[in-house]
């Protein structure tokens, strides 16, 4: 029998439309790609306002390094390189984890006069508190990454994480397929996170279907607070316990709660047999690819987000609602609020095994970084070098 998935609720009829249209994508511009962070931790939490800020200053609140090294490593220099090429300093602060420091960095923000605050929340609360507080000071806001529920922001900037769900599932189904019946257990992200919510909505896109035909069997589904790594490991390790150490294929939300499963399966002899799932290409998620170890990882390329946010930042700092519309064409529906929220919605890329040189190719993961040890012969093999 299925076991009901401990996550939020959700509603099925809940869609988010892309919103990266041609028009969208004229006014970004060819960017280069990099991809989504590692889940190692950086110590940097940001500083004094980059240079170039003759037109003033973007506020930029980033949540945190403990789960994600991405923050600290791709968005902040490059939200303040493209803020910088605008004319523009970005005041960069990260609040390591802690709401209250948030909030603080946003008085202060605030306090300052910031053209625009760019927020990637901890979570809606404080984010949509944030939002409140800078619209009373007559300062526009934009979500950036996660949508604050609930929230006031008039813009969202992100990738189509429904559609992330989607070549999540539709990867372990595509490694499945030849297997009636096989059992899957799912690690969720946050419950908190609503890109979390929007990662399963996809998956079950897919999977659903196939568990009310008996296709496949789900073992059980589990959201993992915080998106603890070490928590995602000893849950999966429960629950595989407690289904007499089978498994046939793993949902794991991203790299790093795969990375926990990959553990747990080789002390079990079962890694490389079972197909786990991933996201965010990073070094650790693609030398398990390569391995076998982990089926597939999705790509975000963070260098698109973050010149989307930052264009976006510029017509607002303008005064130019009309073209920061014409970059903001999608729409991402806030049910908490009731409100439909002006979106820019970037597309992810499915990395299989024969796609990982794709993502060395743009600069974001160094084969140095990826090709030495048990990963050499197949680098070699593909070209990676």
């Amino acid at each position: 029998m299925r076991t009901k998935s401990l996550l939020p609720q959700r509603n099925s009829g809940r869609r988010r439309r892309l919103g990266y249209t041609a028009a969208a994508a004229a006014m970004v511009g060819v960017l280069t790609l990099t991809a989504c962070g590692s889940n190692s931790s950086s110590d940097d939490s940001g500083g004094s306002p980059s240079g170039g800020g003759a037109n003033g200053t973007v506020g930029v609140i980033l949540p945190e390094t403990a789960t994600s090294a991405r923050w600290e490593t791709f968005d902040k220099p490059m939200l303040q390189e493209a803020l910088r090429a605008e004319g523009f300093a970005a005041d960069v602060q990260n609040a390591q984890g802690d709401v209250q420091k948030f909030s603080t960095h946003a008085d202060g923000m605030i306090a300052k006069g910031v053209k625009v605050l760019i927020i990637a929340s901890i979570n809606s609360e404080v984010g949509g508190a944030v939002a409140a507080k800078a619209k009373r000071a007559g300062i526009p806001t934009i979500d950036y990454d996660r949508l604050n529920l609930g929230g006031s922001s008039d813009y969202y900037v992100s990738f189509d994480n429904v559609k992330v769900g989607e070549l999540q599932g539709q990867s372990l189904a595509d490694a499945l397929k030849a297997k009636q019946g096989a059992e899957v257990i799912e690690i969720e992200g946050a419950p908190t996170d609503n890109n979390a919510t929007l990662f399963y909505e996809g998956q079950q896109k897919v999977l659903k279907p196939l568990y009310d035909s008996g296709a496949l069997k789900l073992v059980r589904s589990q959201p993992i607070d915080g998106w603890d790594n070490q928590k995602g490991g000893t849950t999966f390790e429960q629950i595989l316990t407690g289904n007499q150490g089978r498994v046939d294929g793993v949902v794991a939300a991203n790299d790093g709660l795969a990375g926990a499963v990959i553990t747990v399966l080789k002390k079990n002899g079962l890694n490389g047999k079972v197909p786990v799932t991933g996201q965010d290409a990073t070094a650790d998620g693609l030398k398990a690819v390569l391995r076998g170890d982990q089926y597939m990882t999705v790509f975000k390329p963070i260098r698109d987000e973050a010149q989307a946010a930052a264009k976006l930042a510029v017509a607002l700092a303008k005064g130019d609602t009309a073209a920061a519309d014409a970059l903001a064409q999608g729409v991402s529906q806030d049910p908490k609020g009731k409100r439909d929220v002006k979106s820019i919605l970037l597309q992810p890329q499915t990395i299989i095994r024969a796609d990982v040189k794709k993502v060395t190719e743009t600069g974001y993961v160094k084969a140095a970084d990826i090709c030495s040890g048990d990963t050499a012969s197949a680098c070699t093999e593909l070209g990676i070098g």
